[in-house]
């Protein structure tokens, strides 16, 4: 049975938890052993749980730790990673911080906390990947955000954070694309995640939230995993340098509210 060796960051919960297990459960259905590598910002047992779903599947998963703040951590993870399964098939450049506030509020420290984990981290595991990606013909995906694509007030320095991560990866995208691998973007909107749930606990900020996307329903971190594991998949085969919006429609409805624009009813 071949293989199919990820190394996932942020993937203790949320979204990188889900595309963990999800990962591994494709990998099943087209008979491919998974090897799922688990790094998350410390050891814990959230970690520990995903690694024990993965394995009850019938997969291998290993936990990793470590500070993507810290330069030296995202060599560190790969090369564990392709030490205990031989090689690496794809990277999923999920981890990432969020500190609400105004640009002009923002410390020089918060600036560079955010850019060192939202955007270095992920481009440090990518340089460190590469070699081999190639090898395998791999790919890789990493998660930006909605608020990279649309101007958000109060998002402090992730906003563009988020804006020049995708910048990077579709960089990327076309410089290794002569080397067989792939590179992709998903940009998650409105979703619960362990990061959101304060907000969401909030029923009227959730029934407000709820009423403007047009599916009616905040995302779900499954929702994203499904197109994370698309994109790292052999079903994506022909798509690279892509920023796919994962928001219930959302970013598209703002089209609709803008003042002459003809609509539906019209």
């Amino acid at each position: 049975m071949c293989a199919m060796r990820a190394l996932v960051s942020g993937g203790s919960s949320g979204i990188g938890a889900s595309t963990c297990v999800r990962i591994a459960e494709a990998a099943l259905a087209r008979g491919v052993h998974p090897m799922i590598a688990v790094a998350g910002h410390e050891a814990n047992g959230s970690q520990d749980q995903v690694v024990r779903s993965i394995q009850s599947m019938g997969g291998t998963a290993i936990a990793l730790a470590g500070d993507l703040g810290d330069p030296d951590v995202p060599a560190q993870l790969v090369e564990a990673a392709v030490a205990e399964f031989g090689g690496l098939d794809a990277l999923v450049a999920n981890a990432g911080i969020a500190n609400p506030g105004t640009i002009c509020d923002v410390s020089l420290e918060d600036w560079d906390n955010m850019f060192s984990v939202n955007l270095r981290g992920p481009w440090l595991l990518a340089k460190a990947s590469y070699q081999h990606l190639k090898q395998s013909n791999g790919a890789a995906c990493f998660t930006s955000s909605m608020s990279g694509q649309l101007p958000h007030a109060g998002s402090g320095a992730y906003s563009p954070s988020k804006a020049a991560l995708t910048m990077l990866a579709q960089t990327l995208a076309l410089e290794w694309a002569p080397d067989g691998i792939r590179v992709n973007v998903v940009s998650p909107g409105m979703t619960h995640t362990r990061m959101t749930e304060k907000m969401y606990a909030d029923p009227h900020i959730k029934k407000a939230r709820k009423d403007i996307i047009p599916l009616a329903r905040i995302g779900d971190p499954m929702d994203i995993a499904n197109v994370i594991e698309f994109l790292v998949s052999p079903l994506s085969g022909y798509v690279t340098g892509q920023d796919i919006c994962v928001d219930g429609g959302f970013s598209k409805s703002i089209l609709s509210h803008i003042p002459g624009r003809p609509s539906s009813k019209s």
